[in-house]
């Protein structure tokens, strides 16, 4: 799993193989079990960010007639960045949840300041990767918005088709911004196609 990690050090840095080594074995790796959560809405926030070595987490919320609503989901090689304003406690608006058993790098406030002040490549490295996701982001949300739903399920099949097979199909519809009877429909008919 580790190696993952290290493909990102040698990517985004120039630190050594040493160097590389001691950070690897220095951070925070944990297992989770599918259906824990990361974070739930509602719950204060602590600050932390995750790096997915394996699994999928879902991010969702559950509006006020009680239907849930996903926005993300987050598999290998992606960061899950849990943000809170330090200046002012707000309860969590999302969840974050283990849709599979997961691998997670898992990172805190404190632990990244000792390992930017000893290694200040990695601060870099974590620019450039939120750099990267915010772009991505940003892409994904303007496609969305101008494109219809059919548009939007090619979109997926043809960037991320791992989730069609990984994930329950009203929480992929939700994702898309369409019901589940819309995308069997799609679905259906695009097979006949």
């Amino acid at each position: 799993m580790k190696e993952i990690l290290l493909k990102y050090m040698t990517q985004f840095t120039s630190l050594s193989e040493e160097e590389q080594r001691t950070i690897s074995e220095a951070v925070r790796i944990e297992a989770y079990k599918k259906g824990a959560y990361l974070l739930r809405q509602g719950d204060l926030p602590i600050i932390k960010c995750y790096f997915v070595l394996k699994g999928c987490v879902r991010q969702f919320v559950v509006d006020e007639s009680g239907k849930e609503v996903t926005s993300n989901f987050f598999t290998e090689e992606q960061a899950i960045p849990i943000f809170n304003d330090q200046q002012q406690i707000e309860l969590s608006k999302y969840s974050f949840m283990c849709l599979e058993n997961s691998i997670l790098v898992v990172g805190d406030l404190d632990s990244e300041k000792v390992m930017y002040n000893n290694y200040s490549q990695l601060e870099t490295m974590t620019r450039k990767m939120m750099e990267i996701s915010l772009s991505e982001i940003q892409d994904e949300f303007a496609e969305f918005i101008r494109s219809s739903p059919e548009e939007r399920y090619k979109a997926i099949l043809k960037k991320r088709p791992q989730l069609v097979q990984r994930v329950p199909q009203h929480q992929l519809a939700s994702f898309l911004g369409m019901t589940p009877e819309s995308l069997s429909r799609i679905k259906k008919r695009m097979k006949n196609d």
